[in-house]
């Protein structure tokens, strides 16, 4: 089934998906950082948002 683009927000709030253009901005809104970053971020600690946001905050 493919996902509503419709939605605003990510499907799952604890998981990262950067292959989906909305949750990728809604993720880089959340944590203020850009898209290469939340890349970058994904690549090194996963997918888990609280993971992903712990890195972030940690190279500001």
């Amino acid at each position: 089934m493919a996902d509503d683009k419709s939605k605003t927000g990510p499907a799952d709030d604890k998981r990262i998906n950067i292959h989906e253009d909305y949750e990728v901005a809604y993720w880089t809104k959340k944590f203020g950082c850009t898209k290469e970053q939340l890349t970058a971020a994904v690549k090194a600690v996963g997918v888990m948002a609280a993971d992903v946001e712990k890195y972030l905050t940690s190279r500001k």
